[in-house]
């Protein structure tokens, strides 16, 4: 299972995501441009020393991306998809991708997914922080692959 940041923003939000994918055992794809250098040391505080515990690819773009994948899904993240995260079923080598912060994907990035789903919250608010979002969406499908450590 990986996951995958189309264009973020945030550096704390990428830093928190690599600390997830390393106490979860998920690689992490960032797609570029990324909305601050990647040297900046809010990754590092976020993720702190969990960063050297996992797998980090940078793509140029989403098309270099999309070359890296194979055949493998992908799984797009998004408030504009009827389909509950927990109605999905998910499979042990599904790329959970995830738009950027400020707004989401564009709609050619949405149309080359294979599905989109979202993660149910209540009608009054607009959308979860990216970083809490793909700690439930991780944690749901990896549950459901029987793929959570320990």
């Amino acid at each position: 299972m990986r996951i995958a940041l189309f264009e973020p923003e945030i550096a704390g939000n990428v830093g928190a995501v690599l600390r997830l994918g390393a106490c979860l055992g998920a690689a992490v794809d960032l797609i570029e441009p990324m909305g601050f250098t990647w040297d900046d040391r809010r990754v590092r505080r976020a993720a702190m020393d969990y960063i050297d515990h996992v797998t980090i690819a940078r793509h140029a773009d989403f098309d270099a991306f999309r070359a890296t994948i194979g055949a493998q899904r992908l799984v797009l993240f998004t408030t504009k998809s009827a389909e509950s995260v927990y109605d999905f079923a998910f499979r042990p080598d599904d790329i959970l991708l995830f738009g950027k912060e400020s707004a989401g994907v564009p709609a050619p990035v949405s149309d080359a997914c294979t599905a989109r789903i979202r993660i149910p919250m209540r009608p009054e608010v607009r959308s979860m922080n990216l970083a809490m979002s793909a700690g439930l969406a991780l944690g749901e499908a990896l549950r459901q692959t029987g793929g959570l450590p320990g």
